[in-house]
């Protein structure tokens, strides 16, 4: 079952659409590039007439009635972001990070092997074997409450949210094989 994303957050806002776009102004439309909130799916929207969106403003794309989006293009490739999209994407992954906290904490705890020689976790940057069994004998003396704890019991482990937050912009590039956090 996939879930339908029902909130964004805007990275980017184009009020006279794309640079690129060669068409008369009268017949560009303005553009948002956002980041879904549930499923972390970069999309473009089409905002309704005479709406204004800023970075990091939150909005509504779910089923019933949009006070801010006309409608969703898609999703969108990296590497079409804008710059300030881009400059954004690392900060507004790092926020819903901190405010989901519970959400991936819950991965880390209940996580399992992939195969029979790699592990989940294995997939997190800068966890290898070392750190690997560290936090499966960590969290088998009793599940994480948060990123500090998994911090303050697993010694020598990188900053636990950075770690989530680089592997969320490495699956957003569309390159990896296996998938934790982002819808492909």
């Amino acid at each position: 079952m996939t879930t339908k994303e029902e909130h964004a957050i805007i990275l980017d806002f184009l009020p006279n659409g794309y640079p690129f776009d060669q068409r008369p102004l009268h017949k560009k439309t303005p553009i948002a590039q956002a980041l879904g909130k549930e499923t972390l799916v970069l999309l473009e929207l089409v905002p309704k007439k005479d709406v204004f969106l800023q970075p990091y403003e939150e909005v509504y794309i779910g089923e019933s009635k949009r006070e801010k989006i006309h409608h969703i293009l898609g999703r969108i490739n990296p590497s079409k972001l804008t710059e300030t999209a881009r400059a954004e994407l690392g900060f507004v992954i790092n926020d819903l990070v901190l405010k989901s906290q519970a959400k991936f904490i819950s991965f880390i705890n209940n996580a399992g092997p992939i195969t029979t020689r790699r592990h989940q976790l294995e997939l997190l940057p800068g966890i290898g074997k070392k750190h690997l069994l560290e936090i499966l004998e960590a969290r088998d003396h009793a599940p994480f409450k948060d990123f500090a704890d998994l911090h303050s019991r697993v010694k020598l482990l990188p900053d636990p949210e950075k770690i989530i937050v680089r592997r969320i912009l490495q699956e957003l590039e569309g390159n990896e094989k296996y998938y934790l956090f982002v819808r492909p």
